[in-house]
């Protein structure tokens, strides 16, 4: 494999492992870079070689702890900013603050617009996202944006279990995940179908309708961000009580705070799977969940913003 030369790869400590692995499909090694806390707490970083004139690229994404790991991306940035990197890009598998995307009440912050305008603040000149929760945060940038999609690695994990399409359909758990379903859909060449559900407060749904044939089918729901699981195993259900033989559960981010490990161990869900944009604690690996590593794809992006080629085209 030729190792893409002119870069530098840096990191904070929210996902050493994707960090390996995208290095090593670029087949380079990742730069030296010390990230730790004062006694007090505060983030201390050390670049440990130069990278004047140099196409840098942080990887980082702002999972749990959130705070301590957007931290550590801000200084990060600082840090080569006023280190005279030649651009730097800012690759975020998860982009944490994203579900506060738009006021729907009184005096409610839009936190994915601040957290767009730190980061530029701090020195980015490019963002790299996957999956952000709403299509919209990419304008909150006054800077390029490359949105990644992780649904055709979660197709490809089902394409051997559907082996016969008529007896499968995608669900979006809810009216805004349409166009992720349908896309994942298309991927697969099936139907698809909706739940139509209220939220009454954050971490809680209610189940309305089904929208859909669903009965006798095997049932495949597909999202973007699972955090307690309680939206999903509730659907899982919502599902079998309608008539589905069998149900599965994807998305991209496995956020899956509190009660959600315990809650997909003892859902309905024949099997969960999750990409590593957030890395999951060895404690948590249950039977029921399984991995796609989306290393690849941030591969083959960076590569191409390397070379100023089309990253959309990966996705033609």
């Amino acid at each position: 494999m030729t190792s893409v030369a002119g870069i530098k790869i840096f990191t904070g400590n929210s996902n050493h492992d994707l960090v390996d692995k995208i290095c090593e499909n670029l087949n380079v090694k990742q730069a030296k870079c010390k990230v730790e806390t004062f006694s007090d707490g505060e983030i201390a970083i050390d670049i440990a070689e130069t990278v004047r004139g140099f196409d840098v690229y942080v990887v980082q994404s702002t999972s749990n702890p959130v705070n301590k790991n957007l931290m550590e991306c801000l200084i990060l940035l600082d840090a080569l900013k006023r280190a005279s990197a030649y651009r730097i890009n800012v690759v975020i598998p998860y982009y944490g603050y994203a579900r506060q995307d738009r006021k729907t009440k009184a005096r409610e912050p839009i936190t994915s617009k601040l957290v767009a305008d730190l980061l530029t603040t701090a020195g980015a000149h490019r963002v790299v996202a996957m999956d952000l929760h709403a299509g919209q945060i990419q304008g909150y940038f006054n800077i390029p944006v490359d949105h990644l999609t992780a649904v055709p690695y979660l197709a490809n994990y089902f394409k051997p279990i559907v082996k016969n399409p008529e007896n499968f359909v995608v669900v979006s758990p809810d009216l805004g995940g349409v166009t992720r379903a349908r896309q994942f859909a298309n991927e697969l060449n099936l139907p698809i179908s909706i739940i139509e559900k209220r939220r009454p407060k954050p971490n809680v749904s209610e189940v309305m309708n089904i929208i859909g044939d669903i009965k006798g089918k095997e049932a495949i729901l597909v999202d973007d961000i699972i955090d307690t699981a309680g939206t999903i195993c509730q659907a899982a259900v919502a599902l079998k009580e309608a008539g589905a033989v069998k149900v599965y559960g994807c998305a991209t981010h496995g956020v899956l705070s509190g009660p959600a490990i315990e809650r997909i161990a003892n859902s309905e869900l024949e099997k969960f799977v999750i990409t590593d944009t957030i890395n999951l604690k060895d404690e948590n690996k249950i039977e029921k969940i399984d991995i796609v590593s989306v290393a690849p794809i941030f591969a083959d992006a960076i590569k191409r913003i390397n070379s100023n080629t089309s990253v959309s085209a990966m996705f033609d």
